[in-house]
């Protein structure tokens, strides 16, 4: 996303997860764990049966695995494009995160906050409004928009419907349709639930990385990180940008805005990101797999793939002409070549 603060429970460290280990096994002299069936023939140290050799270990273990069983198939539940998804974060713990995260953001950026009224302030919230107007019967949510005046690109919705918009993202985003494209980018991330997706995901999989550590070896939670993040963390993080991407899509096609102008957009990020890298990071960007977003090039064609249906969705949302909107809105629209500075 264009800048989505995520909020991420903290994983337990490599060695927390080894002292929990001791509860279950010692070192042996050279420093190495003496896990489940190390040691003697017998079984376990002393001649003792390892813990996994008892009856009493599989019953745990089988009635864990079948209850975990369970309360996952009772949180999975479909995103709004049909994806299957595990969510067990209620509204209300989503809410909540989002007005402390809310608070965080007011307090490090209240000095460069824009004052409403002002033409800046105006424009963003004329074009969020209008957004907000497509989904707003299928959102609760306390709607607040804040202009930051940094020369950072970024726009950013918390839960709850706060909507952050830095002034150095709109000079690429050049026209009301752009400024539309990552509006509702940004609020189809909350209207999907992706920052609970993702606060459940990590639940889960920290429940999963600390068991194998226990039962396997410490070492496990390491390279566990490792793996989940490379087989399932990026995957769904593009997944959640994607389906992001498609919605936001839709919902700035029913506000009235042109979808097409989307594509416009992205070519003008991606541009902008190959400027950067050349002039600071001469070095190549990640391969996909590597990155929790899509790369712009495959954005943009995914985009050019949805264009029809979103065509199709303005056409039927009794949309006034184009050119006339285009023309009545371009004199509300604040100049914006020279940067954030200098706004009324």
């Amino acid at each position: 996303m264009v800048g989505l603060r995520q909020i991420r429970q903290p994983a337990a460290p490599a060695a927390a997860a080894a002292m929990r280990t001791r509860l279950f096994g010692n070192q042996r002299p050279d420093g190495r764990y003496w896990r489940f069936g190390d040691g003697q023939s017998g079984g376990g140290r002393g001649g003792r049966r390892a813990v996994w050799q008892t009856k009493g270990f599989w019953y745990v273990a089988g009635g864990s695995t079948a209850a975990g069983t369970v309360y996952y198939q009772a949180h999975v539940e479909e995103s709004p494009t049909g994806r299957r998804r595990f969510i067990n974060v209620s509204h209300k713990t989503e809410e909540r995160m989002g007005r402390q995260s809310y608070q965080q953001v007011l307090r490090e950026y209240g000095g460069q906050i824009v004052p409403q009224g002002t033409a800046v302030d105006r424009y963003v919230r004329r074009v969020a409004q209008r957004v907000i107007g497509v989904v707003q019967s299928e959102m609760d949510a306390d709607w607040e928009i804040h202009v930051i005046d940094s020369p950072e690109r970024n726009a950013f919705v918390l839960p709850g419907g706060k909507i952050f918009v830095f002034s150095g993202l709109l000079p690429i985003a050049e026209s009301d349709d752009g400024l539309a494209t990552v509006l509702a980018h940004e609020i189809a991330h909350q209207y999907a639930r992706h920052p609970a997706e993702q606060m459940s995901r990590q639940t889960l999989l920290t429940v999963l990385l600390i068991a194998a550590s226990l039962f396997v070896d410490p070492s496990a939670l390491d390279l566990g990180r490792i793996t989940s993040t490379l087989l399932l963390e990026l995957p769904n993080s593009r997944a959640c940008e994607s389906e992001a991407d498609r919605l936001g899509l839709m919902f700035m096609a029913a506000a009235c805005y042109d979808p097409r102008q989307a594509v416009g957009f992205w070519e003008r990020m991606l541009a902008e990101e190959q400027r950067a890298k050349s002039s600071s990071f001469p070095t190549a960007s990640p391969p996909q797999f590597l990155s929790t977003h899509p790369s712009s090039r495959s954005r943009i064609d995914n985009i050019r793939t949805w264009l029809p249906d979103a065509i199709d969705k303005r056409a039927s949302s009794a949309c006034p002409d184009q050119l006339l909107t285009d023309s009545f809105f371009s004199a509300l629209r604040p100049r914006v070549a020279n940067g954030p500075m200098g706004w009324a």
